[in-house]
C-alpha cells in the first residue's frame, strides 16, 4: 500500500506537472514581518473563536496523516495560540515557534492551563530557525504560509530541520486550479491580508520553487478550500 493515498485528479496532476510553476509568481500580495506582527497581535484574544472550530478538522487530519510515534520530535512553525497543542500525543515531544509574542502569551497560557509538560513554545522568525539541520521527525506548519513574507524561504528552513525520512507538512489555504476562481482570489488577496492571510498562494509554484517533492495534497475543511500538503524528506 502507498504511504501517501493519492487525493488528486489526474487533470490536477497534469496541471501541477505542465506549467513551469518555479518561473511563476506565488502571490501578487507582499507582507513584512512587522505587518504580520501587528496583524496577529490584534487576532490573539479572538483567534481561537474565529479560526478555531471552523478550521479544525483540518488539523485533526493533519495530525492523522503525520504518522505519530512515541518519542517523535515535533517542530511546529507558527504555533499560534497553542491550539493545536492538545492534538499531539504526550509520548510526543513538541516545539512551537512563532514570531508573534502575542499568540505566544496566549499559547504559554493554554499549555499552563492544560498541564502539557512536553511542549515548549519559542519566540522565532520562522525564516531563520535557530536549530541544528535534521533536528526534528516531523515539522508543520498549519495556516501559515499564507501569512508569511517568504513562504518559500519558511519552507526551505522546514526542510532543512528535519530529519531524512521525516515528514514536512503543510496545512494552508491555496490558490484555485479553476481560473474564475483563482481570479477572484487575485482580486481579494490584498484586502484578507488584513484579516491574516493571503488569498492567492499558488501551490504549483510553491512546491517548485522549495524543492519539496512526493506531497500528498487533499483537500479538508468545509468548504474544501483547504489543501492538506504532505511530504516526506528524501
Amino acid at each position: 500500500m502507498a504511504l501517501f493515498e493519492r487525493r488528486e485528479s489526474d487533470r490536477t496532476q497534469e496541471y501541477f506537472s505542465s506549467l513551469d510553476a518555479a518561473s511563476r509568481a506565488l502571490s501578487v500580495t507582499a507582507v513584512e514581518n512587522d505587518f504580520v506582527e501587528d496583524v496577529y497581535g490584534k487576532l490573539a484574544s479572538v483567534y481561537d473563536w474565529t479560526f478555531g472550530p471552523a478550521l479544525h478538522p483540518g488539523r485533526l487530519r493533519a495530525i492523522q496523516r503525520m504518522g505519530l510515534r512515541p518519542g517523535d520530535h515535533i517542530l511546529e512553525v507558527g504555533v499560534g495560540t497553542g491550539i493545536n497543542a492538545s492534538l499531539y500525543p504526550r509520548e510526543c515531544t513538541v516545539t512551537g515557534v512563532d514570531f508573534s509574542s502575542s499568540m505566544l502569551e496566549k499559547a504559554r497560557d493554554r499549555i499552563a492551563r492544560k498541564g502539557m509538560t512536553n511542549v515548549r513554545l519559542l519566540e522565532m522568525d520562522a525564516a531563520a530557525l535557530k536549530f541544528a539541520d535534521d533536528s526534528f521527525d516531523i515539522v508543520y506548519a498549519s495556516y501559515v504560509i499564507s501569512v508569511v513574507p517568504d513562504p518559500v524561504q519558511v519552507a526551505a528552513e522546514m526542510r532543512r530541520v528535519c530529519r531524512p525520512g521525516g515528514r514536512i507538512v503543510f496545512l494552508n489555504h491555496f490558490r484555485s486550479s479553476n481560473f474564475l476562481l483563482s481570479r477572484i482570489e487575485r482580486m481579494i488577496s490584498p484586502f484578507t491580508i488584513h484579516v491574516g492571510f493571503r488569498a492567492d498562494i499558488d501551490l504549483p509554484a510553491f512546491l517548485a520553487q522549495t524543492g519539496i517533492h512526493g506531497a500528498s495534497i487533499e483537500k479538508v475543511n468545509i468548504p474544501r478550500i483547504w489543501s492538506l500538503v504532505t511530504c516526506v524528506k528524501a
